[in-house]
């Protein structure tokens, strides 16, 4: 929200919400059970129709700028650079942890939460109470409906909806806590099956249902493999469902993905950093080169995202970009190096943050944050052709993506890592 330059210490002392720290966790339930199943916040308008157009670069969408929660009041003057950065893009917590999730989620600056395969099967292994009942929840689900008296026929089968049904109940948490939207990953094993991963997703949408979460509350997470993106294609055009295109690491996947219709993609910023460094890019000390630090405006992976941006913007998809995995540009012994890209990229649509960033910003000064990402003068710098991709093209791009094309491996190897260690968790309680 902006203010006039008078009133602007008024709005300060009127609507600041606190500094994060002061904010402590709600009180825990005492049991995954006494939870309602009543969906926690405002559900966001998705009503419109998913897909690119071609307006003017200057073109704005719904799905772009949403309304943050109106913050908690407080009479301290400090505003801090979380705030600043939420002040201009919409912010999203990547943790599975419910009392941090509640703590960010009363702060009323974050909007979203993203869980992933690691956050699942931590929730597995946890041992709080709470998560064991979810875990017991739904392995009980999952016989309920594929088992019998003499047993589980296809025990492949019980496994997976025990899975997906575990996602579910620590999605539908998280759901109670924050306004917007829970981000729910397919299995990652179905990542070259467009069919089957437009299956498994139409079923997680069912499961959020049974527990009171309409689908315009969930995002589906696919990975940025060409079968991922076509089966967003088929879920955002032919049911509905609104698709977040995860592991996304080349310029390649974010075009396609838009031209699919996706609704966001998760490019990572991070590990496209780490590929350059592996490879001798950035300064060393002294001006050395192949020492790996960079000015954060020059980071590899900030550039790479701004060029996502860039072209969304030039040509009027309505895709949000919503950058997650961060490292630190300067090198990690550089004070305030963690949240580098963080802020090289304020501004952009959206981003998620974990909850040790999210603390990093927290105690900042709003005045690091100025904003490198804007729609118009971003778009005019867009110098890519809008050419239309297809399974054909894609593939000849992407034999020459080795950035794109080894990142994404290794990402979808260890969500697969990950995703066994929770079938093993659940193979031992079933």
């Amino acid at each position: 929200m902006k203010f006039p330059l008078l009133t602007h210490l008024l709005a300060v002392l009127v609507l600041r919400p606190s500094h994060v720290a002061a904010f402590t966790p709600p009180p825990s339930p005492s049991s995954y059970h006494s939870h309602s199943h009543a969906v926690g916040g405002p559900s966001n308008d998705a009503s419109s129709p998913v897909g690119p157009s071609h307006p003017s670069s200057s073109s704005h969408h719904s799905r772009v700028h949403r309304r943050h929660p109106p913050p908690t009041t407080s009479t301290a003057l400090r505003i801090s650079a979380l705030e600043a950065l939420a002040d201009m893009t919409t912010l999203s917590i990547d943790s599975g942890d419910i009392d941090t999730v509640a703590r960010y989620a009363r702060t009323g600056l974050i909007t979203d939460a993203t869980t992933n395969p690691l956050f699942v099967s931590r929730a597995g292994s946890n041992g709080d109470a709470r998560y064991e009942a979810m875990v017991d929840d739904a392995i009980a689900y999952a016989k309920d409906r594929t088992c019998s008296e003499d047993g589980c026929p296809m025990p492949t089968r019980t496994l997976d909806v025990a899975m997906d049904r575990l996602a579910v109940n620590l999605g539908r948490e998280l759901a109670r806590l924050i306004p917007g939207r829970v981000s729910t990953e397919v299995d990652v094993r179905l990542s070259y099956d467009t069919n089957a991963s437009v299956d498994r997703a139409l079923s997680i949408v069912d499961m959020y249902a049974e527990c009171g979460v309409s689908r315009d509350r969930i995002l589906i997470k696919l990975a940025g493999t060409w079968e991922g993106i076509q089966a967003a294609r088929v879920l955002e055009n032919e049911h509905d469902v609104r698709c977040n295109i995860t592991l996304v690491f080349s310029f390649l996947q974010a075009a396609a993905a838009a031209q699919a219709g996706a609704y966001l993609i998760s490019p990572f910023p991070g590990r496209i950093l780490d590929w350059h460094r592996g490879r001798g890019g950035g300064m060393g000390e002294r001006g050395s080169s192949g020492g790996g630090h960079y000015v954060p405006d020059a980071d590899p992976g900030v550039l790479a995202v701004r060029r996502m941006y860039a072209y969304y913007r030039r040509y009027g998809y309505d895709t949000i970009c919503m950058p997650a995995s961060w490292r630190p540009s300067r090198g990690p012994d550089v004070p305030g190096s963690d949240v580098d890209e963080v802020l090289a990229l304020a501004g952009i649509d959206e981003m998620t943050l974990p909850p040790n960033l999210l603390d990093s910003l927290s105690s900042l000064e709003s005045k690091v944050v100025v904003r490198k990402c804007q729609a118009e003068v971003d778009a005019a710098t867009c110098n890519d052709p809008d050419f239309k991709l297809t399974k054909d093209s894609y593939s000849k791009y992407w034999d020459t993506d080795i950035c794109g094309r080894e990142k994404l491996k290794e990402g979808i190897d260890a969500f697969t890592s990950e995703t066994e260690k929770l079938l093993g968790i659940l193979i031992e309680k079933i």
